[in-house]
């Protein structure tokens, strides 16, 4: 498949990092991209690795874009990067300068109060980022109560935000539509040749392997399948569905009936270093 590359110079990439971001699979999921599609749908955004990579190319040109996420913290900080990038940055330039072990457990202190919701959304998207990139490995994880609970990670100089990458991000999701959304929600929306690409929190390898809490709700048996009856009813629309996950019997056995690829990833974010390198995954296809 030949890519234009109208937008190849402007290097569109995720501004945050993000556990199971697609990064390295950029190259197994452009491979499989539709050749000709309508409309564009992330419902597990993430980092959004897959997207900002079309855009690049310029296959996402003249196309309406539906990027959706649960995560509410997430889904402001894009929306704030879309409209107010300049605040934004201003606000990232003082967290950078503040940077220390105090300070970082003060911000990430910020949602156990009660009117952490009605704080400002460019000053919670700044906190969102700054904690992203300082606290341990990079997770973003949050207990029962929906508190961000990720230790300080042991960096010397962090560097908290790359202006170009928020500025070019700013210019890639212009257009986009970006809400808080049960996956569900595509339904709704996708119809006949449009293309939707699934990045679940993956089902565990294992009992003790399970990292789910991107939110305060869990992502296991009966979401997955509950994603599945979602990705099924898309097919029966005649929409282009692709799903990554892990590469687990549960998945295997959900997703039987269609085509399922088996790909190396490389796992970067781990809370073990022996949890990261290569690990094989599977990329599930509906067309």
């Amino acid at each position: 498949m030949t890519y234009p590359q109208s937008m190849a110079s402007l290097k569109f990439q995720p501004f945050i990092k993000w556990a199971g971001g697609k990064r390295s699979l950029l190259p197994e999921l452009i491979s499989r991209v539709p050749e000709n599609f309508n409309n564009y749908f992330e419902p597990f955004v993430g980092g959004g690795a897959l997207f900002f990579e079309l855009k690049r190319l310029g296959l996402l040109d003249n196309k309406k874009v539906y990027l959706f996420d649960k995560n509410k913290e997430l889904i402001n900080t894009y929306k704030v990067v879309k409209n107010h990038h300049n605040k934004l940055l201003k606000l990232l330039k003082v967290y950078q300068e503040k940077h220390s072990h105090d300070f970082y457990y003060e911000t990430r202190a910020m949602d156990r109060d009660e009117n952490f919701a009605d704080l400002d959304p460019v000053e919670r998207a700044a906190r969102f980022i700054y904690l992203n990139k300082t606290c341990f490995n990079g997770l973003y994880r949050v207990n029962s109560k929906g508190y961000h609970n990720v230790p300080l990670g042991s960096y010397k100089n962090p560097n908290i935000y790359d202006e170009n990458v928020i500025n070019l991000a700013h210019i890639a999701l212009q257009g986009a539509t970006i809400e808080v959304a049960d996956f569900s929600k595509t339904l709704d929306y996708a119809n006949a040749n449009d293309f939707v690409y699934f990045d679940p929190p993956y089902y565990p390898l294992n009992p003790t392997s399970s990292f789910t809490a991107y939110h305060e709700d869990v992502f296991l048996d009966d979401e997955q399948k509950r994603l599945f009856e979602v990705f099924k009813e898309l097919d029966k629309k005649g929409v282009y569905t692709m799903h990554s996950n892990s590469d687990t019997d549960f998945i295997k056995e959900l997703y039987k009936d269609y085509k399922i690829d088996f790909v190396d990833c490389a796992r970067f974010i781990n809370s073990k270093s022996c949890g990261r390198g290569k690990i094989k995954e599977v990329l599930v296809k509906g067309y």
